[in-house]
């Protein structure tokens, strides 16, 4: 081999380790980077970051702006924590605020109902003791919703039997449908959920109810399970007056009432709270629908948490 030769080949073993050592060096700085940029995202995620000082180099830069961005996220995740806990404080505020003074309304109607009155003031007591128990069922509603929607109640769902839940709200749902001589027919199930069983036959309850309240006098209600892979299908079918196509998408919002059922008794919140009851377990309601043939609301509740 030649001088020459000898120089080049130095050269460029030189060279590749070179290129070896500057790959290296930059791979480790990368890797300390990526690791510390790591460490201060698990800081934030349990609240233990602090910003730290940096140079003024461009991956600096990108740690400072980042740490930034980490101690606004943290100082707005406490002001939520924060507003949370005061809605928390109203809501029960409320509830017990209200609670007497609307016990004591229902109270003395009752006592009033029972006493011999003249005939033109009993119709006065009856609407009375009306608007009081609608106004008791309008913020007991109000208050659960708030405190659903602020994480207040936290639903617990966990594997359960489904019948035991529906023979409960059956028995609650009863009296009313009674009344109007509706027949309510449930067919036997030995199906299973994941679900919160007290909210979740909370939420069947208000279905049930407005089944009720919409179907004519003398109508029936059919009650059915339905197993599927992943999901389990309470289906609640009545033969009353029916939801247009156009309002089947707005029933479940709060508040909301459809012209066509402005005379009924209601405030437009039971559709409402069983949706949040039911999504906030990881299921779904649907309902299919046409104008006097009755209506079939379904709720889908998953099979594992």
């Amino acid at each position: 081999m030649t001088p020459l030769e000898m120089i080049l080949s130095a050269t460029a073993l030189l060279a590749a380790a070179l290129s070896i050592v500057i790959v290296f060096a930059y791979h480790r700085k990368t890797k300390h980077l990526l690791e510390h940029m790591n460490a201060m995202l698990t800081a934030a995620m349990n609240g233990s970051f602090s910003e730290k000082t940096f140079d003024e180099s461009l991956l600096s830069a990108v740690e400072t702006k980042l740490a930034h961005y980490l101690s606004a996220s943290t100082v707005s995740a406490q002001n939520l924590q924060e507003e949370k806990e005061e809605i928390k404080a109203l809501i029960a505020d409320i509830s017990h605020q209200t609670k007497t003074p609307i016990a004591n309304i229902l109270l003395y109607a009752q006592l009033l109902s029972e006493q011999t009155l003249p005939e033109e003031s009993q119709p006065c007591v009856a609407a009375l003791n009306t608007q009081a128990e609608k106004l008791s069922f309008l913020i007991g509603a109000l208050v659960k919703t708030s405190r659903l929607e602020a994480g207040v109640i936290q639903l617990q769902p966990k594997p359960s039997n489904v019948q035991p839940m529906l023979n409960t709200v059956l028995a609650q749902i009863a009296p009313k449908a009674a009344k109007k001589e509706i027949t309510i027919n449930c067919a036997e199930t030995d199906a299973a959920a994941c679900a919160d069983v007290k909210w979740t036959g909370e939420a069947i309850y208000n279905i049930l109810d407005n089944a009720v309240k919409y179907t004519p006098r003398g109508g029936s209600i059919q009650v059915s399970t339905t197993v599927y892979h992943l999901f389990c299908r309470i289906d609640l079918a009545d033969t009353g007056i029916g939801i247009v196509e156009d309002e089947q998408a707005k029933i479940f919002g709060r508040f909301y009432r459809s012209p066509d059922v402005s005379e009924a008794e209601g405030v437009g919140i039971g559709l409402y709270l069983a949706r949040q009851i039911v999504s906030g377990q990881g299921g779904y309601i649907k309902v299919s629908s046409r104008p006097s043939e009755g209506a079939c609301f379904s709720i889908f509740l998953p099979l594992q948490p």
